[in-house]
């Protein structure tokens, strides 16, 4: 069997979902093993892309921001069970929220994804971003959702409330903190955190409805950067692999803090390609097969990068970003090349 199985079994979830074109990125115990693009640069399909072309990684972002607070909690300099109020004295913040609750989506604070404004400001303001504190405003109009630690519901603002504490205590940017604990360590050159729309031409197109009609459009020169609050990376799929691999490798952490982020605090059961999910501090898991990792979704992309640590014997991490966003195109990426590395790696060996 020929690498080109890989990209003919992603072809087919292309055409089925009309997404113009994808990268993808495989590393097998350590090192690279497979890097391809799939498909198109653009939507009128006569661009072909190419496995390093530049994506927003969205949400996967969270599992960076974990890695370096876990980073710091190894240092001693954070606590997980600590008050986040002994690190934001002057935020408005129930005494009873953590750090750990923040990590694992459990401090009950609300999400601005599902809010009609932000919906709208997004839609119809999209190079004009809220500031950091309109978001934070939302935990004072909106309330918690449930008493810290007694349940579980995804939170964009627990994360922007995370990088106040980290840019509160390190004096550091997200950029600084990101480049010294995580992108200079591998030794990454195109992956960064933009702050302007000067910052995104890098970006390959990326497809989206979302701005309203039925044809697709390009949105990497619309939608800035500061609309993702707790700050956004831009990567690629072979560099976003570097990254999770070199996690999972404890190359950036060591093996216990990654066990920390890898136990599961709250556990859903089976739901769509998992059968037991769960979330940990700052990484989804598949609790019986042991995979963890994250999934980025927003305008124009869908990304997710997963770490298998048997997957036919094989410590394996493999990287998938759509350019066109919803249904967790990347996420059924990821999933279609397990099964074909489950059923023919051995034919690689």
């Amino acid at each position: 069997m020929q690498k080109d199985t890989f990209t003919k079994a992603i072809e087919p979830i292309l055409l089925k979902h009309h997404i113009p074109g994808a990268t993808v990125a495989i590393r097998i115990n350590g090192d690279r093993f497979f890097e391809s693009g799939v498909g198109y640069q653009e939507a009128d399909y006569t661009i072909p892309i190419t496995s390093d072309a530049n994506f927003y990684i969205y949400s996967v972002t969270k599992t960076l921001l974990a890695t370096v607070t876990m980073n710091l909690v190894g240092k001693r300099v954070l606590d997980l069970d600590c008050s986040v109020q002994s690190y934001l004295p002057n935020f408005p913040l129930d005494a009873a929220i953590t750090l750990r609750h923040l990590l694992s989506h459990t401090s009950g604070l609300p999400d601005y994804g599902g809010i009609v404004s932000y919906s709208d400001a997004v839609k119809f303001t999209p190079t004009q971003p809220w500031s950091s504190q309109e978001f934070l405003n939302l935990i004072q109009t909106e309330g918690l959702r449930f008493a810290p630690g007694t349940d579980w519901a995804y939170s964009n603002i627990g994360y922007v409330v995370l990088r106040c504490i980290l840019d509160c205590i390190t004096g550091l940017s997200i950029q600084q903190l990101l480049d010294q604990i995580i992108f200079s360590p591998l030794e990454l050159r195109k992956t960064f955190v933009p702050g302007t729309l000067e910052d995104v031409t890098v970006l390959t197109p990326g497809y989206t409805q979302f701005f309203g009609g039925t044809e697709l459009q390009d949105m990497s020169s619309l939608y800035h950067p500061g609309w993702v609050s707790h700050g956004v990376v831009i990567s690629t799929a072979p560099e976003l692999a570097k990254i999770i691999d070199g996690l999972f490798h404890n190359r950036i952490l060591s093996a216990e803090l990654v066990n920390r982020m890898r136990s599961p605090i709250h556990i859903f059961g089976k739901f769509p390609m998992f059968e037991q999910f769960a979330y940990g501090l700052g990484l989804f898991l598949d609790v019986e097969p042991n995979i963890s990792g994250h999934t980025g979704e927003g305008p124009g992309y869908s990304v997710a990068a997963f770490h298998f640590p048997d997957l036919v014997g094989h410590q394996t991490t493999i990287v998938a970003m759509a350019n066109r966003d919803k249904s967790d195109f990347g996420l059924i990426m990821v999933y279609k090349l397990a099964e074909v590395l489950r059923n023919h790696l051995s034919e690689f060996a």
